[in-house]
């Protein structure tokens, strides 16, 4: 990682034009054209060479609590944060965000190291120097992207790209022979701590892929990468394969047993839709069924009124006995009277109750001639 080294100019290694000296022009005669902070998220971040900082107003020093009140006016806060950033993730936005949001007015310029750089000091990355440098391109809180950013930060480094403070997590970082790299850079009061985002890191990544390091390669040979591209050898590759046919007769087993359960459970859900469907048709046929046959249905009552009416037809009611005498013309003689039903008489107890009952129908005939 870069580190502040000293030189003839200055003790601490702080270029002078960036020491408590003042300035030879005050800052009302040459008004700052420093590069501002990007206002649109529609195109990505440039890289250092192609807006570097021209301006020629005197670059002076300012302290964290300057820089927090918004001061000075007329330019932003430079702040400067540098790394690998190889696999580009969350917890690299999250500390480029923290950098970003330290001042009210800040322009953030990130230097990532060339290939040559990160090999020789650090170790192999799994994305190229290019691929680095146009991922933090696009992410939203840089303004500027310094490419072949050096390892060490020099005073030419600072003072080229006018840098007031180095934004890095507060963890010693040991690299170049040094307990801690940024060691110079917090005795000069530019440095300014970030938090680090647990639970995510390049390294973190990179152990996720090492463990799963097969279903990765099978994954990739499945998708048509060649054995040599994975550097896989031919054992492997065949073992590899023969994986993949394996998962694939499961994935096919799987998706058997979920349609069998699926048609099953279609099956039971149509038979219980039969079986309320049945209930609900017996219960309306067995009310409809004692409605119509029950002790107070309407087959009883239409039934007693039929048999009323046969009874009533078979046997209607006698007429009076005496019936009022109608006055007749003295020409014409009374028409007899006929008795239409029999008289229900009971046979007589005794021979002496037969003989009255002779007696009185003869005495009735006597009273009719």
């Amino acid at each position: 990682m870069p580190v502040l080294t000293t030189d003839a100019e200055s003790e601490t290694g702080i270029p002078k034009s960036l020491s408590n000296e003042p300035p030879s022009e005050t800052m009302e005669e040459i008004e700052h054209t420093c590069p501002q902070p990007r206002l649109t998220l529609t195109a990505p971040a440039p890289f250092a060479d192609e807006v570097s900082c021209q301006c020629q107003a005197p670059h002076e020093k300012l302290t964290i609590a300057q820089a927090r009140l918004g001061t000075p006016v007329d330019r932003p806060v430079r702040v400067y944060a540098d790394g690998i950033f190889d696999l580009f993730h969350s917890g690299h936005a999250r500390a480029l965000m923290q950098a970003k949001t330290l001042f009210p007015n800040s322009y953030l310029l990130v230097g990532v190291c060339s290939d040559d750089l990160t090999h020789k000091f650090k170790g192999f990355t799994v994305m190229n120097e290019a691929e680095r440098y146009e991922a933090l391109r696009h992410c939203r809180y840089v303004d500027e992207v310094i490419r072949d950013a050096p390892w060490t930060l020099t005073p030419e480094f600072l003072e080229k790209h006018k840098i007031d403070f180095v934004a890095h997590d507060d963890i010693p970082y040991s690299s170049a022979g040094s307990d801690d790299v940024y060691k110079h850079i917090k005795e000069a009061g530019m440095f300014v701590p970030t938090q680090r985002t647990e639970g995510i890191s390049t390294s973190d990544i990179i152990t996720r892929i090492v463990r799963d390091y097969d279903v990765y390669a099978r994954r990739n040979l499945q998708r048509g990468y060649t054995a040599k591209e994975l550097n896989v050898s031919f054992i492997n590759e065949k073992k590899y394969r023969f994986q993949n046919q394996v998962d694939k007769m499961k994935e096919k087993v799987k998706n058997v047993e979920e349609r069998s359960k699926e048609f099953v459970n279609r099956v039971e859900e149509k038979s219980h839709d039969l079986i309320q469907k049945w209930e609900e048709k017996s219960r309306e046929f067995i009310g409809n069924f004692l409605e119509l046959f029950g002790p107070d249905g309407a087959w009883k009552q239409m039934f007693q009124e039929r048999s009323s009416r046969m009874l009533q037809a078979l046997s209607p009611k006698q007429s009076p006995v005496s019936s009022p005498t109608r006055s007749r013309s003295p020409s014409r003689s009374p028409s007899p009277t006929f008795s239409w039903l029999p008289v229900k008489t009971s046979p007589p107890s005794s021979p002496k109750a037969a003989s009255a009952s002779i007696s009185s129908l003869s005495e009735g005939d006597e009273d009719e001639k």
